[in-house]
């Protein structure tokens, strides 16, 4: 199983967590999120070397974003050694694949990428569909009409969950991330949910002591658990 720690955006928190033997870290580049990598500019040269070298392991790292400009993305995928690019708003296949093209094999090779998908019904699920020639993952997410202070729309990181019976319903030959408010007390739930796509979680707000750290006693038991 792939474990997913999102959301990260200090150095040492990430090299702490990394330790953990997580497979890879999410860092968000979407300047409505608390999360934002790039709010804090001290962070921004600290984090292109955190990764930890565990023998054959080491964490790949997920730049996240929200219908960013490619050139934006390209650019954090360059300065931030990205290893994936996941994709949260309503970015086009058309976009996808001219920025896969841009990507591979001239500026980083063999880069894959992640389509989230909002869930609230068995209906959305067939939204894969549109993604199916394009990425190498999908992530099912919680939807929400949830918003930040700032009125914005927050397209992940609430802690809030959906019925995973739902995904009963995606059909596709695609593999997926769990995700949607799993936190310390979910390791039972997650060891009991199977799907033949499904090939990990993803691990976000329920472990945080404060936006973008995260709580690395509630990780280590948790992945002990489970």
């Amino acid at each position: 199983m792939i474990i997913k720690v999102c959301g990260l955006r200090d150095g040492e928190n990430i090299r702490q967590v990394t330790q953990l033997g997580v497979n890879w870290i999410g860092m968000i580049f979407w300047e409505k999120s608390p999360r934002n990598v790039t709010m804090i500019p001290t962070h921004a040269g600290i984090i292109p070397d955190c990764g930890t070298d565990l023998g054959d392991f080491k964490a790949r790292r997920v730049g996240v974003f929200v219908d960013e400009m490619p050139q934006n993305i390209i650019t954090r995928v360059v300065n931030y050694h990205l290893d994936l690019i996941q994709l949260h708003g309503h970015e086009t296949p058309t976009m996808i694949r001219n920025l896969r093209a841009t990507l591979d094999p001239d500026i980083r090779s063999g880069i894959q990428f992640i389509k989230a998908i909002s869930v609230r019904s068995r209906d959305d699920i067939a939204t894969y569909k549109t993604y199916a020639d394009c990425v190498d993952y999908f992530l099912f997410d919680t939807h929400t009409s949830q918003t930040s202070a700032n009125g914005q729309h927050l397209p992940g990181g609430t802690g809030k969950q959906f019925d995973w019976s739902i995904l009963d319903a995606y059909d596709g030959s695609i593999p997926f991330l769990l995700s949607g408010g799993i936190g310390p007390d979910d390791a039972e739930r997650v060891r009991h949910f199977h799907h033949p796509q499904c090939i990990g979680i993803d691990l976000n707000s329920r472990f945080e002591s404060e936006p973008g750290i995260k709580d690395i006693r509630k990780l280590k038991q948790f992945l002990e658990q489970l």
